[in-house]
């Protein structure tokens, strides 16, 4: 298996060099040049596995450099039943008829990037031995909440790592940024910058493809590499998950083998359902792929229309995950259905650059849209369902999953498409507990602090808290810089 980029399709590289060096030298995203194909025979035997040996399944036809004795060490290390708080690692849990919840949130910082960034390290120390020299391999990290702390989580005290994360500093939710200013680990630092999550996303990859900052590195003996889902060991990770939730509904008896399923997923840089795209493309019975948005509703223009148009307003919302404009992966998917044709993607990516919007022609959207839909919702929308859900069902949604649900409700509503359902859960609701209170008790929350309210949400509702988050109370604060997103650079090089 080799990879190729989105920008120049000449490029071979193995799934080691892709993994370590995370984007390529001219800027685009590294894919694979061919996608395995599992059929029902191969996707049978996966039944009665274990999450892990399922992950191995996967991982192994993706990451043919790795020898099987690599690929155990790295799978086994991330799924320990000490990380994940259940024993099916990624359960699949019925709600009502044929809505499933995927819940992905079980890891260690109770979102979903810990699926892929809990193995991303073991990942990048395997590959880097293979291709990096002895280099210190630097992560740098924007974030929207969840990813920074699943890969500080991941990373801290990596051997040979060092894992710089920057986030908007009035874009995450109190709980997030808690858990990554309190991050502890010998080799992380953290910093807030004055903007949104697209600024700090446009820096780090700004930053990346700077040669006199890939120089001043190099002196050092230092190289980068991403832990963002522009990096490819991020995104197939994430391919695992699919079968596995497929695999459940068989275990299940909620569809017979070979039945299709319909997956949702709230999306923000698309890397999460680009991942089920995968899936499908292996052979995976997934019908329609519906692709959730908040008010910062670009993925849902783009997929209507075929006009991907960043130049708007930006909404702060209650899933600030979500609030993004620029979602980095939909490169991936424009190169693999127009045909691998890397011009046309680099056309379209300048063009963004430069006006900040691109429009597909009729026959690429068209192509698109048979595979997947789109919807998005409003505030007031996610609060009514969260209440909902645990009034009629007695399942409490975060923010981020309360949009996909109600999509997923509006869109079998519209079109009839009311055969079984994956829709992804990715974040535990006491991430957002503010929030998700303020829905449960229909707007009449209390005047409390973060701590309180994780409390009071356990009292009205019952639902567990998860221990990763009930211990942050007592952590103390290492990291409070914040900087303007102009001054990033001299930021990384600072905290190195």
């Amino acid at each position: 298996m080799f990879y190729t980029s989105t920008r120049n399709n000449s490029i071979r590289v193995s799934a080691a060099e892709a993994i370590a060096k995370g984007i390529s030298d001219e800027g685009g995203l590294f894919v694979p040049c061919e996608i395995p194909n599992f059929g029902m025979d191969k996707i049978s035997s996966m039944i009665n596995m274990s999450y892990i040996d399922r992950a191995k399944t996967v991982l192994k036809e993706y990451l043919t450099d790795f020898s099987e004795e690599e690929i155990s060490y790295c799978v086994e290390g991330a799924y320990s039943a000490e990380k994940f708080s259940s024993a099916k690692i990624a359960p699949t849990v019925n709600v009502c008829g044929n809505k499933n919840i995927l819940e992905l949130w079980h890891g260690p910082t109770c979102a979903f990037k810990d699926m892929a960034l809990q193995l991303l390290p073991y990942l990048m120390t395997v590959s880097a031995k293979k291709t990096a020299d002895g280099k210190t391999i630097v992560i740098l990290v924007a974030t929207s909440g969840d990813t920074g702390k699943a890969a500080l989580e991941g990373f801290k005290d990596v051997d040979n790592t060092k894992i710089l994360v920057f986030y908007p500093v009035d874009g995450v939710s109190p709980m997030q940024k808690l858990q990554m200013t309190t991050q502890e680990g010998s080799n992380v630092a953290v910093c807030a910058i004055n903007g949104n999550f697209d600024d700090a996303q446009s820096a780090v990859k700004s930053i990346f493809t700077n040669e006199s900052i890939k120089e001043k590195l190099a002196e050092k003996n230092m190289a980068f590499s991403s832990a963002n889902s522009i990096n490819w060991g991020r995104l197939v990770p994430q391919i695992v998950y699919y079968f596995s939730a497929y695999c459940d509904l068989v275990e299940q008896g909620r569809i017979a083998l070979g039945d299709e399923i319909n997956v949702v997923v709230p999306t923000g840089n698309f890397g999460n359902i680009l991942a089920a795209y995968y899936a499908k493309r292996m052979g995976l019975p997934l019908k329609t792929l519906v692709c959730a948005s908040n008010s910062n509703n670009v993925l849902t223009d783009f997929l209507k229309t075929g006009t991907y148009d960043k130049n708007r307003a930006f909404y702060t919302t209650t899933s600030p995950s979500m609030d993004i404009l620029i979602s980095s992966n939909l490169e991936r998917l424009l190169y693999h259905m127009s045909g691998e044709d890397c011009n046309a993607v680099n056309d379209l990516m300048k063009q963004l650059a430069e006006n900040g919007k691109y429009t597909v022609s009729e026959k690429l959207i068209s192509d698109i849209q048979s595979i997947f839909d789109a919807g998005f919702t409003s505030e007031e929308s996610v609060d009514s369902t969260i209440k909902a859900h645990f009034d009629n069902y007695g399942y409490l949604l975060d923010t981020h999953t309360a949009v996909a649900v109600k999509v997923y409700d509006e869109y079998v509503a519209s079109t009839g498409d009311d055969i079984p359902t994956v829709v992804d859960s990715t974040a535990s609701p006491y991430k957002f507990s503010a929030s998700v209170l303020n829905a449960v008790l229909g707007g009449n929350t209390p005047e409390l602090d973060e701590f309180e309210m994780v409390e009071e949400l356990n009292r009205v509702t019952g639902a567990e808290v998860p221990k990763p988050l009930s211990e942050l109370r007592n952590k103390k604060v290492r990291f409070s810089d914040v900087c303007n997103k102009e001054d990033m650079e001299n930021a990384v090089f600072k905290l190195l």
